[in-house]
């Protein structure tokens, strides 16, 4: 087997690993999108969703594209036509609903014969390197695609998803906030993943050497409290704490508050999660919040959004013993190098929403910050770039068509984010107005 001259060097895997990751990446997939009604399979035309059936479609063209046809050479595409029904590189978001979808029986039917032969290719024991990187690549995708499932099911009001496991056990009720700030020292850090990390998106090389100055980072994500005493000042109706973009799109969208809330009876506020809407709490972090929302309230407070590289450092490094500076080396994750079965973070998407930002102790970074890892992304002020060195690798169009976008970096996973895909390394991107994705934020001192 000649693999893709794309394809680049990767720590090698199990096949039982694989199998078992992919497996489970699927059945997510299933139970995010197996109540839906026919209607519900296309959906209305908005231009932050795709309609379902197609979505589920182009999960498995992109196994069937990456793995089978370029990695292992199938002569043919095992749906025919799929790349004319699925290639979101050649098929306009708008077009998607007008394609002749196969239905959802015959979709499943086609995303299990991709599988099959995906399965059938794989050796005893260890995976080649090559197998390793195409396999996990196209099982990262459908993890991505599982996590917006997740957030359109929000975006349409969608019952809760039922998930085919019972849920770990939940964080102690009432964990509260977690207020203030840390200290951290300015030093040399290396920002990228380097070779030492198992699987790396193309955007994550070259890793390079820079300087951050010293700075103060708040514990834990902007809380619903917090961003309601924003709210409640009027920071919606001033323009003078937006940025003239922000102001833009706050005026088209006609918010006065984050998307999902309205006042309740009472006069508090209240917030709909999926189909259901309950009383706001307080010491949860803020969720479905734009750039631009982040912005004017750092505005509003006094307080900015950190770059990327000063988020990756108070995730992912040691101080010295005196705390004047920083140890050489950094964490995969914020509590240390693995990824233990009991999760010290809210990932996986178990509890189908967000827990207090005092939760999960355990998961504090070497500094004292909480939750840099899970419960929702948080923005940084830093624009979605290519690092020195990059060049984009098999999965062409994951990162470089984005750069000329002005799409603003995001880190840390959201509760719905599956733990084998994000670490401290891992930059997710969004355009400044999207305001369905999972994200908040977390600031610093100014």
């Amino acid at each position: 087997m000649k693999p893709p001259t794309q394809v680049p060097p990767t720590r090698a895997v199990s096949s039982e690993y694989l199998v078992r990751i992919i497996d489970d990446a699927r059945q997510r997939t299933i139970d995010l999108t197996r109540d839906l009604g026919a209607e519900r399979l296309l959906g209305p035309r908005l231009a932050t969703v795709n309609p379902p059936l197609w979505e589920v479609g182009h999960v498995g063209f992109f196994h069937d594209h990456f793995v089978l046809r370029l990695l292992h050479g199938t002569p043919a595409y095992l749906y025919r036509d799929a790349d004319r029904l699925y290639d979101s590189a050649r098929i306009a978001h708008d077009e998607r609903w007008e394609l002749p979808l196969p239905d959802m029986a015959a979709t499943l039917a086609y995303l299990g014969a991709v599988r099959a032969a995906m399965l059938e290719r794989l050796p005893d024991g260890m995976a080649s390197a090559a197998q390793s990187y195409v396999y996990q690549l196209a099982t990262f995708h459908e993890d991505m695609h599982g996590e917006a499932f997740a957030y359109t099911r929000q975006t349409l009001g969608d019952a809760p998803p039922l998930l085919r496991r019972a849920a770990p056990p939940g964080p102690p009720e009432g964990a509260g906030a977690l207020p203030g700030d840390v200290a951290i020292p300015g030093g040399r850090h290396v920002l990228g993943s380097d070779a030492s990390t198992p699987f790396r998106f193309d955007n994550e090389k070259e890793p390079h050497e820079l300087r951050v100055a010293p700075f103060a980072i708040a514990r834990a994500p902007v809380t619903n409290a917090e961003f309601a005493a924003f709210v409640d000042a009027g920071g919606y109706d001033d323009p003078a704490l937006w940025s003239a973009p922000g102001w833009q799109w706050r005026t088209r969208q006609g918010l006065a508050a984050p998307v999902y809330w309205r006042r309740g009876a009472n006069g508090g506020w209240e917030v709909r999660r999926f189909d259901r809407w309950s009383a706001l709490a307080p010491h949860q972090p803020v969720i479905h919040v734009s750039w631009f929302e982040a912005d004017a309230w750092c505005r509003w407070a006094g307080r900015r959004l950190p770059s990327e590289a000063e988020w990756e450092v108070a995730a992912s490094r040691v101080p010295t013993i005196d705390a004047r500076t920083l140890q050489p080396g950094k964490r995969r994750y914020p509590w240390g190098d693995a990824l233990p079965a009991a999760c010290p973070a809210n990932l996986d998407g178990w509890r189908l929403g967000c827990v207090d930002v005092a939760a999960f102790p355990a998961g504090d970074s070497a500094f004292g910050c909480r939750q840099m890892i899970g419960n929702v992304w948080e923005w940084t002020d830093s624009l979605f770039a290519p690092f020195p060195g990059f060049r984009p690798e098999l999965y062409r169009e994951y990162s470089e068509p984005w750069f000329a976008e002005a799409r603003r970096v995001l880190r840390g996973g959201a509760w719905a984010t599956r733990g084998r895909l994000v670490h401290n390394g891992f930059r997710n991107f969004f355009t400044p107005d999207r305001n369905d994705v999972l994200a908040g934020f977390r600031t610093c001192a100014r």
